[in-house]
């Protein structure tokens, strides 16, 4: 079983593990902006998944913009007190996720802890794909 592998990689494993403080954090981070969407109206009606999914991926879109824009990849600049730029639309996607993680309840810091478990047992490249 793949995960299972990953489980002999010894110290290495150790070193790529993610820890119970982590997966904590990334839970804790979780509801803080679940509850800041909410105080702040983004859950005053029924949305569907599809749609916040879409709106996950503009956030994607308008980090792909700022490159176009020729923005450098850590270059965060304000327009009239508004922070913009790769890192800040990248964070806007991560709020997103998380704020559907919050409402959903879904352990989000556990989640990532099992898909880098898997990854770590993956071959390189999964079997030389193109990367």
């Amino acid at each position: 079983m793949p995960v299972q592998k990953a489980f002999e990689y010894g110290d290495n494993y150790k070193q790529k593990h993610v820890t119970k403080n982590t997966k904590e954090t990334i839970n804790a981070l979780r509801d803080v902006v679940h509850e800041n969407a909410v105080e702040h109206g983004w859950h005053s009606q029924p949305r569907e998944f599809g749609t916040l999914c879409m709106l996950m991926v503009s956030e994607i879109c308008e980090a792909f913009e700022e490159h176009r824009d020729h923005r450098k990849p850590n270059e965060v600049y304000h327009v009239d007190g508004k922070p913009e730029g790769i890192p800040i639309e990248l964070a806007d996607c991560i709020i997103r996720i998380l704020d559907y993680c919050g409402h959903k309840k879904i352990d989000i810091g556990s989640a990532i802890e099992t898909k880098h478990i898997y990854n770590i047992s993956r071959s390189y490249r999964h079997g030389n794909k193109a990367c």
